[in-house]
């Protein structure tokens, strides 16, 4: 197997995070438990307006703070000439390059690519919740080992909402899965993750969050007073049970992040054998 080189985009804007650290853990541990021929790098996209090119076989691109609405920052223009010149790759070239996208980065694609509305929430979703497969969703392979609906962490201002249909058919994109069923609320239920193409997928929700850094943050006092005073001690305690229940954020985590990883190693190999027969 050829070497594999991977893309980490941070987005957190020189914010203090966990998801990064949950990001290359999961590189790590896929690269240490299946002996893969990885290397990675990370770019400071936002703060330090650092753009890998396309000498890297898979992108991941993170979550992050602030507006994810268009904006005149110089990082803006040039991370999506990165992803247009990634489908254009894709379009011509039998070697893929492989995406995924993190609720920010989501975010972001998804109003660059019209394929829904971006917009700021009524109040921020923060906690761990029901999400919940649509039709396209059962029969995607990154999610069949996860139940309906599976419980991810969710942390977001804005939402997308109101796919746009023949935009999606054009691109060949599919919503894989939708936030929780709120009957009560008379809202449209946000899009929590697109499979934009075969090699490009994103959430809106965060599958790399695991329960030992999450649950290690929701401690700290600091953390513990902010959620409470926001969000009331019943979310906070629903939170950190949540936590310590391995069949929801542990299994969320185990599953799609390290399966996009593995799903993309098994293409680019596959790719590199056929061209020795050839």
């Amino acid at each position: 197997m050829s070497l594999v080189k991977i893309a980490v985009l941070d987005m957190n804007n020189n914010h203090a995070n966990e998801g990064m650290r949950c990001i290359l853990h999961i590189i790590r541990n896929v690269q240490g438990n299946d002996n893969a021929e990885l290397v990675f790098d990370v770019f400071d996209v936002r703060a330090n307006n650092e753009l890998p090119d396309l000498d890297y076989d898979i992108y991941i691109s993170s979550g992050g703070p602030g507006s994810p609405m268009a904006s005149s920052d110089e990082w803006e223009s040039r991370y999506f000439e990165l992803i247009d010149q990634i489908f254009d790759w894709n379009a011509h070239n039998d070697r893929k390059k492989f995406v995924f996208l993190i609720c920010h980065s989501f975010q972001l694609v998804v109003r660059h690519l019209g394929l829904g509305l971006l917009s700021r929430r009524k109040s921020t979703s923060f906690g761990i919740f029901p999400v919940h497969k649509t039709d396209e969703g059962d029969s995607e392979t990154l999610l069949e080992s996860l139940p309906d609906p599976f419980f991810a962490v969710d942390s977001r201002d804005y939402q997308i909402t109101s796919p746009d249909a023949d935009r999606m058919t054009e691109m060949g994109a599919e919503i894989l899965c939708l936030e929780k069923i709120r009957p009560h609320v008379l809202l449209d239920r946000a899009v929590m993750a697109m499979r934009f193409s075969p090699e490009i997928i994103g959430t809106q929700f965060h599958p790399e969050a695991d329960n030992e850094g999450m649950l290690r943050y929701f401690l700290q006092p600091e953390k513990r007073n902010h959620i409470v005073l926001n969000f009331g001690q019943e979310k906070y305690d629903d939170m950190v049970s949540y936590l310590q229940d391995p069949d929801k954020i542990p299994l969320t985590e185990s599953v799609i992040l390290p399966g996009f990883l593995r799903q993309a190693i098994r293409s680019l190999s596959s790719t590199v054998e056929e061209h020795e027969v050839a």
